[in-house]
C-alpha cells in the first residue's frame, strides 16, 4: 500500500470515528461559556436556559462565567474550545455584533470562530427621563432637543455599549443633537438621572423596570418593535421616528468547525426548550422575547445587525479612545 493510500485510509477512519462520536452526542456534561459576570442579562438568559437544555439533553449544563473585558476574555475562550459540542458560548450582540466593529485588537471575529447554532432571546431598551422633568413623550422630547440643540445630556452606561448606540441611532433617525455622558456602568448612571443630572437615558428593560415601577423614574418608549408584556403601556419608539428598532440579542455559539450534526442536535434541542411554557414565561417576566430557528436565520440576523451599528458607529464617529 502507498503512502497516499495510507493517508486516504486513516483520514477515513478518522472521520468515521469523528461521526460515531457525533452520533453519540452528548454523553456527558456540556459547559455553556457565559462572557460577563454572574447576575446579568446574559447570566440570567443562560441558566434558564442552561437548565431546560439539560433537561432536553438528560445530561448536565453547567454555566461557566468567564467576564472581563466587555465580553472578550469569555468570548475568546468559547472561540478557542475544542469543536466537539461539549464547549459551547452564550453571549450577546455587544460581542459578536458591535465589539469587532469598536475594538479592532479583538483577537477573534464572529464569522470565521465561530459555528452560530441559534437565536435565543431579545430585549429591548427603555427611554426613561427624571421624574422631575418636564418631557412627558418622545414627541416633546424631540421637539425640545430641536430647539435646543445640545441641551439634553444623555448618559449611559459606556462608550460603544448598545444603550449608547441606541440613543445614538435615535439621534440620527430623529434629526436631534444630544451631548453624551458615559459612565462605567449603569448602577453610576441611574442616581445621577433620578437627581436631575442627566435628562435623558437608555437602558435595558429589566435595570430600569424596578426603578420605573418604584416612581423614580418615568418611561417614555420601548426600543422594541412593539409593545413589551412587562411594560404593555409604553409605546415603540417607532410610532414616533418610523423604522426605529434596538434590540439585545442572546445566541448561542460553538466553535469554528462544530459538526453538523452536533450543530443540528443542539438547535433542535435549544427549539424545543423555547417552546417550553415555563421557559417562556421566565424570559417573559424578564422583559426578554424569546427567538428560536435556523443557525442560517441566526447568521443571517448577525449580518443585518452588524451592518446596522457599523452605520451608527460610523455615523456618529464613534470609537473607544
Amino acid at each position: 500500500m502507498n503512502i497516499h493510500r495510507l493517508i486516504l485510509t486513516a483520514c477515513l477512519a478518522l472521520a468515521a470515528c469523528a461521526s460515531a462520536v457525533a452520533q453519540d452526542y452528548p454523553n456527558h456534561s456540556i459547559k455553556l461559556i457565559v462572557p460577563f459576570p454572574a447576575g446579568g442579562a446574559t447570566d440570567i438568559v443562560s441558566r434558564v436556559i442552561a437548565q431546560q437544555l439539560g433537561t432536553e439533553f438528560g445530561q448536565s449544563v453547567v454555566v461557566d462565567n468567564r467576564a472581563g473585558a466587555a465580553g472578550v476574555i469569555g468570548s475568546e475562550a468559547g472561540a478557542r474550545a475544542v469543536p466537539d459540542g461539549y464547549t459551547l458560548l452564550l453571549t450577546t450582540s455587544s460581542t459578536h455584533s458591535i465589539g469587532p466593529l469598536l475594538n479592532p485588537r479583538i483577537s477573534y471575529s464572529p464569522t470565521r470562530d465561530f459555528t452560530p447554532i441559534i437565536y435565543l432571546a431579545s430585549s429591548p431598551q427603555v427611554v426613561v427621563v427624571p421624574i422631575s422633568s418636564p418631557i412627558r413623550s418622545i414627541p416633546e422630547l424631540i421637539d425640545f432637543a430641536k430647539k435646543n440643540p445640545g441641551k439634553l445630556n444623555f448618559g449611559s452606561a459606556g462608550t460603544g455599549g448598545i444603550p449608547h448606540l441606541s440613543a445614538e441611532r435615535f439621534q440620527a433617525m430623529a434629526g436631534i443633537q444630544m451631548t453624551h455622558v458615559p459612565y462605567k456602568g449603569t448602577a453610576l448612571a441611574m442616581p445621577d438621572l433620578m437627581a436631575g443630572r442627566l435628562d435623558v437615558m437608555f437602558d435595558s428593560i429589566a435595570s430600569a423596570l424596578p426603578h420605573i415601577r418604584d416612581g423614580k423614574v418615568r418611561a417614555l418608549a420601548v426600543t422594541s418593535p412593539r409593545r413589551t408584556p412587562v411594560a404593555p403601556d409604553l409605546p415603540p419608539l417607532s410610532d414616533f421616528v418610523p423604522g426605529y428598532e434596538s434590540l439585545t440579542w442572546f445566541g448561542v455559539f460553538g466553535p469554528a468547525g462544530l459538526p453538523a450534526i452536533i450543530v443540528a442536535k443542539v438547535n433542535t434541542a435549544l427549539n424545543q426548550a423555547l417552546k417550553n411554557p415555563g421557559v417562556l414565561e421566565q424570559l417573559a417576566k424578564l422583559g426578554f422575547d424569546a427567538g428560536g430557528g435556523t443557525p442560517e436565520d441566526f447568521s443571517k440576523k448577525m449580518v443585518i445587525e452588524s451592518a446596522m451599528w457599523k452605520q451608527v458607529i460610523d455615523d456618529g464617529k464613534i470609537t473607544l479612545e
